[in-house]
């Protein structure tokens, strides 16, 4: 796909309309509230009347430009550069393809689909609208994230030959049921999938296999004597997963970030008391719908004869955070890529080890994922200000790759065997 048409150029701001105005896509619109220079909100479509009205307050939207639907925002003539496309996961596919042929630019909430045929329709959308898509696999562009790649490259440790949140999104929330969104490893850990695929590049995986299951938060492991709602239990106190702990005694603490702002749209003790008592956060974990794994382990062997595996837990003191270690034949590097801004490089030959410095330049504003929110919003408007497609590292091949891979491991996982990958990525 050849690269688009500059926008901003003319040393005005690259305009941007938001569909879908919840945590991600009211998070990303915080870029134009850092740099106004370079980037500006102009239209939104979001169908809930607290997060449509605060983007448009905040980023002063003319009410011709403000839409519940985007369908309504997509029957009227292209008026911003590109869009940023923060739906549920089951509804990316319809913005996606009809503002492609509308010729916005793209940035796509992680994952792209839910399933390999909409991914699928999605890419070819873009390619043949010759438009930018970049989705929101923010890791790539994390300093950390991409100085361990540099690492691996330079062949300094030789070939590489070896890698309370749940509870919130994946029992309680919206991730929790496959049937309303997907399997946990493309909704959580397809991050981690697309990250293995951009370390080990060019090597493409040819096998995986995955084995996972739905462990404890299922009502044959409810303690005796739990209520069905944590306001109203009788050993809540007692409980590690209490509604009454995890929400009510942070916004008690003056806490009203996330996750309270997902609880209740303006957390306030009273706010967040009435939903717990009456909203899907207030469950007991044992008596929720979920369905998706809480624990999960996927190997993957790539055509050079390395493998790699993925180990994804529920039950760690540590929120979203990652741990990663590369062995090669000439040494190791080991990440802990949350707390530590180093990486420690141990050489074999000499028995030594070097740390590498790789801290986040932050706006601010766009603090999540260490960061990484940050660098994806500079990659992208930077890419739209230049025309230089290069500075997307997560455009429509490379996210196609990695979530065909995690497709490839949740059948394996279904299907109780070792699936064979092919050179296009089918299985």
């Amino acid at each position: 796909m050849s690269s688009p048409a500059s926008a901003g150029t003319d040393g005005k701001p690259v305009t941007c309309m938001v569909i879908g105005g919840g945590n991600r896509g009211y998070g990303y619109s915080k870029y134009a509230k850092a740099f106004p220079a370079e980037f500006k909100i102009v239209g939104v479509a979001e169908p809930r009347d607290f997060h449509r009205q605060r983007l448009q307050d905040e980023h002063q939207i003319p009410q011709g430009s403000v839409f519940k639907d985007w369908r309504d925002a997509a029957n009227k003539d292209k008026f911003a550069d590109c869009v940023i496309i923060a739906t549920p996961d089951r509804e990316h596919k319809g913005p996606a393809i009809a503002l492609a042929k509308k010729g916005y630019r793209i940035l796509l909430e992680k994952p792209m689909a839910v399933t390999e045929e909409e991914c699928r329709e999605i890419v070819t959308a873009c390619k043949e609208n010759n438009t930018l898509l970049a989705v929101c696999h923010v890791l790539r562009y994390s300093p950390w994230a991409k100085k361990l790649k540099e690492i691996i490259d330079s062949g300094e440790i030789g070939d590489v030959v070896g890698y309370w949140h749940f509870a919130h999104s994946f029992v309680r929330g919206n991730w929790r049921n496959e049937s309303e969104s997907a399997c946990s490893l493309l909704t959580k850990c397809c991050h981690d999938v697309d990250l293995l695929c951009h370390w080990m590049s060019p090597q493409k995986c040819i096998r995986v296999s995955s084995f996972g299951s739905v462990s404890h938060f299922k009502k044959s492991d409810k303690p005796k004597d739990a209520g069905d709602r944590c306001m109203d239990c009788k050993i809540e106190r007692d409980c590690p997963y209490s509604a009454q702990k995890l929400y009510l005694e942070r916004v008690k603490q003056g806490h009203v970030g996330w996750p309270l702002k997902v609880v209740a749209e303006v957390p306030d003790i009273e706010s967040v008391t009435d939903a717990l008592k009456n909203g899907p956060y207030g469950r007991c974990v044992y008596e929720c719908d979920n369905d998706v794994m809480s624990h999960q382990v996927t190997n993957m062997q790539f055509d050079n004869g390395a493998t790699a595996s993925l180990t994804m837990v529920a039950f760690s003191s540590r929120n979203c955070e990652r741990e990663v270690k590369v062995y090669g034949t000439k040494g190791e590097i080991t990440c802990d890529a949350e707390n530590l801004p180093k990486l420690k490089v141990f050489n074999f030959l000499t028995d030594s080890t070097r740390e590498v410095e790789c801290r986040s330049e932050s706006a601010g504003l766009l603090g999540r994922h260490g960061g990484a929110d940050y660098h994806l919003m500079r990659s992208f408007v930077g890419a739209l200000r230049s025309g230089s497609r290069e500075l997307i590292q997560t455009g429509a091949d490379e996210t196609l790759a990695s979530h065909l891979l995690v497709f490839a491991a949740d059948k394996a996982r279904k299907e109780n065997r070792v699936v064979e990958v092919q050179k296009d990525g089918s299985f």
